[in-house]
Formats: C-alpha cells, structure tokens, sequence
C-alpha cells in the first residue's frame, strides 16, 4: 500500500470546521470543559508546586501560562506542567478502543503554541481549535485502535503526542509535507514507558507532557524545514514494530479519517482514579442502589474482568499506597467507595490512604481473571456480591458509567467541572464564565482567552 503517512497527513490538512457533524461539534465542547476541568483540579495535584519551580527554571521567554495558578513560561514548559496537571489525578477523559487518554497531551500542547502564536499577532479561533481537537483525537487512537497487541508503552504519551502534532498542524495551516515532517520529527522524540504505571510513579503523567511539549518543538521544526522521517508507520523500525511488538496495518482504518470522528466515542471518568477501576465502583453503586444493601452487609466481592483490566489495575492493596497507585489498585478504589459510599479527589490524599476502614473493605475484594481474549478490552464486566447473610447478587456491565452507551449528562458533565473547580489549588471565581466560553466556542477569536479563563482569584 502507499505510505498512511500520506493519507493522515490530508485528513489533517484538508479537515475544516464545516466537515464535522454537529455531534462530534458536541463532544469536542464537552471534552474541552472535563479537560480544563481536570486541569484545574490537578494544580493541586502531588509535586505539581515542585515541577512548576523546576519548569520556569528551564527557561526561555515567558510565552504561556500555567492553568489556575498563572505563573508565565516558555510554551514547551506550560505545554509540561499543564499535560501533568491534566493528568495527574486520574481524572481525565478516556478512549476505550484506542486504551488512551488523548485530550491530555493534545490540549496542553495545543493551548500553550496558540499563546505563544497569539503573542506574535497571530491568533487561532475557536472554530479553528475545534477542528484541531477533533483532527487530533483521531490521529492519536487510531494508534491504538488498529492494534491487537497489548499494551506495552504508556499510549497516553506516545500515540498522545501524534494527535498533539496533527492538532498544532491544523491549525498552523502546514502543508502535507509539513505534516509529515512534524509526525516524522515526534517518533523522533517519542516516549513513555509503562513502568511508572506498575509502580505508581508520578513520572506516568510526566511523560505525558514530556510529549505535549516535544509536539510543539516537533511542530517548529517542521515549520523551520527540518525534512522528519515519513516511513514511521512502515519502515523497518516502525512505531508499531517498536512500541507495540507487532507490524500494524492502517489500510483498514484509514478510509474512516473524516468519516467517523472519534472524539464521540470517548468515555468520561466519573471518578478520579485508572478508568480501568470504574466498572467495580459502577457495579457496586448500582448494586447497591438495586438491591438495598449496604457496605457493612457486603462479605466478599469477586470482579471478573478482562486481561487488560486483571494486568493494570488487579495490583494488591497496600496498606499504605502512594496516590498514583491507590488510584490504579481496584482493591483499593473500591475498598474506597464501600467505606465511604464515594470516589472523590480528596480520597487519594494524606491520611486517606491509610484509612483502616477502606483498607479492610478493599480485603473483601478479589479480582479475578476472565476468559475474554481481547488484550484490549475494558468490558464487558461482571461482578458478584456476597453478602453477610449469604445471599448473592451478581451485575454484568456491558459497558462501564461514562462510555458513549451510558455517558455523563451535560449537567452531570458541568457539575463534574464545577466539582474539580473547588479542587483546584486556588478559588477559580467565575467558573460559568469558562463554562460559557466552551459553550459558545465558535465565537472566541482567540482561544488564547482560555487560558486566562482559568486563572485563580490570586494568580
């Protein structure tokens, strides 16, 4: 077949705002406010005052600002801390096929090249940022869709930054050629491996931005005339080959490009913990609901689960987890929603994760393997009740709360934002105000304003 790298490179540069239905319009919108939402909350998140310090002492001109707390540096670094803020709480939005959180590298680095794109007379609207995130999203999971395999690299910053480059490609208005250059230049930087993950390191959001910032350093280079590498998806050392262990062939879904937009088959997260968690809290809350039980009747809970699932989050509960891995360990999300009757941001902190009450709930839980043999796969999921009294009452969850099937409302969309406001390391003091802008995004002649949108009543 001729090179995909062509066929993706046009669905970047030929993509305009009229070619996207209403529909996938609606979910950019509503995936725009979750990611500045999480954003927002995620300044307070651990480390992020450490990298901040560390980020504006890497230098260069004040181009960008940092969400929330204001503090002005170059785009690459805001590009970092912003990427880091977004993801850092477990919090952000989700594409199941594709196993990964898309709007976290493509958004921070999107954001921080307009500000500094705006600074020199050049603004982007906000039909333009539109488009941009919707062309992104596409060029990101499609990465992780087309492949069988699983997952081996942290997706989130490597097939991530590819959507971040298609993104800034739009809207920089690159040729073909440019695109191809920019992609070619981002495997040239790509990175992100999973240990992090299986250790509960905070370098797992972190590499998040450390490609949100090489997208737009890929971006320059490519508007400078550095020729990239174009076989990046076929040649002998192919991303496909290298991070996922297996040739992939694009042929099959290249032909869906402007066809079916894959910002509107992402999946919210209800809570703030590894999405891969949710399905034991959704089937535990609507258990409960059902049936009429409490936490204190529940003896024993079995979650069945696919490969995908049991590999990242089956983890053992400790007693005395750091964040990041109390919010990838099951056991311990839904140890956590049994005592407390909820998943909340302020559960992942200080002396709420040696809470004995969630401790010993989280020992009631087994997590067991299924026979499902996608290695991809989040559902479907089933889940057992025990209680004290014997009885047992069992949920299959073909999908989980927050997927397209069974999405967040648009009120429960802007609550969940209104929610991580007030989580935030300072009071945000007009949240409708930002509400409103995403709302009417088609009107903003400078999505530079976004930015500003999110500063705190101190910043």
């Amino acid at each position: 077949m001729s090179n995909p790298l062509e066929r993706i490179a046009a669905h970047v540069t030929g993509t305009g705002y009229a070619d996207l239905p209403a529909s996938a319009v609606g979910r950019v919108k509503t995936f725009l406010l979750d990611t500045l939402g999480v954003g927002i909350a995620g300044s307070s998140g651990a480390g992020v005052e450490e990298l901040i310090g560390l980020a504006r002492g890497w230098g260069g001109e004040e181009q960008a600002t940092v969400w929330l707390t204001g503090e002005r540096m170059s785009a690459g670094s805001a590009a970092i801390v912003n990427a880091y803020q977004i993801h850092c709480l477990e919090f952000d939005c989700v594409h199941e096929g594709a196993v990964l959180h898309p709007m976290a590298t493509i958004l921070s680095a999107v954001l921080a090249w307009a500000e500094r794109e705006s600074a020199k007379g050049r603004p982007v609207g906000g039909r333009d940022l539109v488009t941009a995130l919707a062309v992104g999203v596409d060029v990101s999971t499609m990465l992780g869709i087309v492949t069988e395999a699983p997952i081996r690299f942290f997706r989130p910053a490597t097939a991530g930054g590819f959507g971040a480059v298609a993104a800034i490609g739009q809207l920089a208005r690159f040729s073909d050629r440019q695109v191809m250059d920019a992609l070619g230049a981002q495997y040239a930087q790509c990175s992100g491996t999973l240990q992090p993950h299986a250790e509960g390191s905070p370098m797992l959001g972190m590499q998040v931005g450390f490609n949100a910032r090489a997208a737009i350093m890929s971006a320059d280079l490519a508007a400078a005339g550095f020729r990239g590498p174009h076989e990046i998806f076929t040649g002998p050392y192919n991303y496909f080959r290298l991070l996922e262990g297996a040739d992939c062939d694009l042929s099959a879904f290249l032909p869906s490009l402007g066809r079916d937009w894959q910002i509107e088959a992402m999946s919210h997260k209800p809570w703030p913990s590894g999405r891969l968690t949710h399905g034991v809290v959704d089937a535990l809350g609507r258990l409960m609901r059902d049936k009429g039980f409490g936490a204190d009747d529940v003896a024993h809970v079995r979650a069945e689960v696919p490969p995908l699932v049991f590999r990242l989050v089956g983890r053992p509960d400790v007693a005395e987890p750091e964040a990041n891995y109390a919010k990838l360990c099951l056991r311990f999300v839904a140890g956590c929603f049994l005592a407390k009757g909820r998943v909340d941001v302020p559960d992942f902190r200080g002396a709420a994760l040696s809470d004995s009450n969630v401790h010993a709930q989280a020992a009631k839980v087994d997590v067991v393997l299924d026979s499902n043999p996608d290695e991809n796969a989040l559902d479907p999921q089933r889940v057992t009740v025990r209680l004290t009294s014997g009885l047992e009452h069992a949920i299959t969850l073909p999908h989980v709360f927050g997927h397209p099937a069974v999405p967040l409302s648009e009120a429960q969309n802007e609550e969940k934002f209104r929610r991580c406001a007030g989580y935030g390391r300072l009071p945000l003091p007009d949240p409708d105000r930002l509400i409103a802008a995403v709302a009417g995004i088609e009107t903003l002649q400078d999505i530079a304003e976004l930015p500003r949108l999110t500063l705190g009543e101190a910043a």
